[in-house]
């Protein structure tokens, strides 16, 4: 009984061809990938790292002009002499010479307001963050609030007051800034196309952010991927942003622990990997298909010879002789198998002649 060939010759030819074709072109693809991949998340994490390091470069640049310049009036004479008709030339000067803050004053260890730049009622200080901070050792305190007539946030600094010989506390000098100015820098920085950056203080509010509404209202952004992460000790982080697509962010603290944020779209950040999976991909798709047609063509070549062999043999041992056996002037295996089933098929016809002659004679 004739074993029934679950896969023929062909299909097993092929199949081998199309192995042996296509693995090299995919797993020259998958090293290309990875390579490529190495290179976009390097040039993806250099980008968004360095525009966040550079944002907090200019925030702690233009808090450290500010805190100089509060030290450097807190040391004058007059400041140090704690009395108000002399503080509020030097408050007026340094409110007409910066022209962000908006209010200058000098607050005594009690809290009690001494001078101000405004003319305005004097004022009990004595429960402000910034004030608090000085009086316990800071060397600089600050908070930020809302301003009552921008209604955007507004930083209020504050240095200590010391004499000069035994450096004891004489008071507080306060300065009130909008943050226009840095905002503005924060704000107008662009990541590729739809990339931003924005601030938050060391708890998570908004200090600068694109949206008004979440400027405007120090939006609790605590929550934020990116800042989680900071708090976790990681600046970077992939995560589904508010309208439901992915983002990748860095961040970077400033001195004073105010967190930078870049954030940029994943699939704007890996545009250019995308554009080279999709020429791969319709590169490693043409060469599949042209393995497949080669694969085929010579399959079937290899095959065809084969299978015509089998037939002549088949009908040889079944005794029909007439048969023509092509391919013996082939040069190879093929070649000499046809000449072998020529001989066996020569050999069978010469063996049934002698036995017909041999009942011949004997009749």
């Amino acid at each position: 009984m004739q074993k029934k060939m679950v896969f023929g010759i062909f299909t097993k030819i092929l199949l081998a061809m199309l192995v042996v074709s296509i693995l090299p072109v995919l797993g020259v693809w998958f090293l290309n990938y990875q390579a490529a991949l190495r290179n976009s998340s390097q040039q993806v994490e250099e980008r968004l790292s360095a525009s966040a390091r550079s944002l907090a470069g200019e925030v702690d640049g233009w808090l450290e002009m500010n805190q100089k310049m509060l030290r450097q009036n807190a040391s004058l004479r007059e400041i140090q002499g704690m009395q108000g008709n002399l503080h509020n030339p030097i408050l007026e000067s340094i409110v007409n010479t910066y022209d962000w803050n908006y209010l200058a004053f000098t607050v005594d260890p009690a809290g009690n307001n001494i001078g101000r730049n405004d003319g305005k009622p004097l004022t009990f200080y004595g429960d402000r963050e910034y004030f608090q901070q000085v009086v316990q050792g800071l060397p600089f305190g600050k908070q930020v609030l809302i301003g009552r007539t921008s209604k955007r946030p507004a930083l209020v600094l504050s240095t200590a007051i010391r004499s000069d010989d035994d450096r004891k506390l004489k008071g507080v000098l306060a300065i009130a800034m909008t943050l226009d100015d840095i905002s503005k820098r924060v704000t107008d920085s662009r990541i590729g196309d739809t990339g931003f950056a924005f601030l938050l203080d060391e708890t998570g509010l908004v200090i600068a952010h694109a949206s008004d509404e979440y400027t405007s209202t120090r939006k609790d952004l605590s929550a934020h991927p990116a800042f989680q992460a900071s708090v976790a000790g990681r600046n970077q982080v992939v995560f589904d942003d508010e309208r439901g697509g992915k983002a990748i962010a860095f961040t970077h603290r400033t001195q004073e622990g105010w967190l930078v944020v870049a954030q940029q779209p994943y699939a704007e950040a890996y545009a250019v990997l995308a554009g080279l999976n999709r020429t791969a991909a319709l590169l490693l798709l043409g060469a599949m298909t042209l393995g497949i047609v080669v694969a085929v063509l010579f399959s079937g070549q290899l095959s065809r010879p084969i299978c015509e062999l089998t037939r002549v043999a088949d009908n040889l041992s079944k005794g029909k002789l007439d048969v023509v056996i092509t391919g013996q002037n082939r040069g190879d295996e093929i070649g000499a198998l046809a000449q072998a089933i020529e001989r066996l098929g020569s050999s069978i016809k010469y063996a049934m002649e002698r036995m017909r002659k041999a009942r011949q004679n004997a009749a």
